[in-house]
């Protein structure tokens, strides 16, 4: 599962570049609808972002968390992201939120993402993707995890991922 997040330029067309990048890391088996949210952290003043969650079937090449990882930092530098300050807005944030039903924990990479369970903006979309979805870490489902947040800043857009 990955996360996709973008609030420069053109997000939605920044979405819908990395929904074509990632085919080529393999399937992009299915797509949440676009959400628009509000910044959460990082430096005040920032535009709502554009949030949406992907499951991608890695081909054998990308098989591994880490190399796939490397890949989504490949990709948000090709569609322009610049790691500057932390949480800052960006114009692509890719999150490699789960694996499978992996866990991992090393210094380049935490499965699942330490923080799914507490982003809103990630569950909501993610249970579009996958209703079902359990953190292997704990057995929490993520409607669980959704129930004691609040997601009222989580709002479907009506953005399509078809190109205009």
């Amino acid at each position: 599962m990955i996360a996709l997040g973008a609030n420069l330029g053109d997000p939605a067309a920044a979405l819908r570049r990395a929904v074509a990048a990632l085919s080529s890391l393999g399937e992009v088996r299915r797509r949440s609808a676009i959400y628009r949210t509000a910044p959460v952290g990082g430096p005040g003043g920032q535009p709502d972002y554009l949030n949406a969650v992907v499951a991608l079937i890695p081909a054998e090449a990308y098989g591994e968390p880490g190399t796939l990882l490397a890949a989504l930092h490949r990709i948000e530098s090709e569609l322009g992201r610049t790691r500057r300050v932390r949480w800052a807005a960006r114009v692509l944030d890719l999150d490699l939120i789960a694996f499978g039903e992996r866990v991992r924990d090393d210094a380049k990479l935490t499965l699942p993402h330490p923080s799914v369970m507490e982003r809103p903006f990630v569950l909501v979309p993610l249970l579009d993707v996958t209703p079902e979805w359990r953190n292997p870490r704990d057995g929490r489902s993520a409607a669980e995890a959704l129930e004691a947040l609040d997601a009222s800043g989580v709002r479907r857009s009506g953005l399509s991922w078809a190109t205009r």
